[in-house]
């Protein structure tokens, strides 16, 4: 006679890797009002534009980060922050605009 096996469940699994590194889905935006663009002064060095754009999306990526339910640096990585970033239709931010987003929450 041949054994039968149960089909009652085996202890879990170990996750793969691909399942512990995915983030958790974050939750669906609300939709703000979109300020008018102002023109930025003239005459400045190229450095001082590239610096003022660099804190606007950076602040743009903080704020759309808060608002999906990301409240510390600690949770912010850089895998969240390019997501969000592409969430709310903004280039991929740099490494160093990265730094900046995180230094933005508190």
């Amino acid at each position: 006679m041949t054994a039968v096996r149960s089909r009652t469940s085996r202890a879990p699994s170990r996750p793969t890797a691909r399942q512990r590194h995915r983030q958790p889905q974050l939750p669906a935006m609300s939709t703000l009002p979109v300020l008018p663009k102002k023109p930025l002064p003239a005459g400045r060095p190229r450095a001082w534009y590239e610096a003022h754009n660099r804190r606007l999306k950076a602040m743009q990526i903080a704020i759309a980060l808060l608002d999906t339910g990301v409240y510390t640096a600690e949770q912010a990585c850089d895998h969240t922050i390019h997501a969000t970033a592409q969430r709310i239709g903004v280039h991929p931010p740099s490494l160093t605009t990265c730094r900046m987003v995180r230094s933005l929450l508190p």
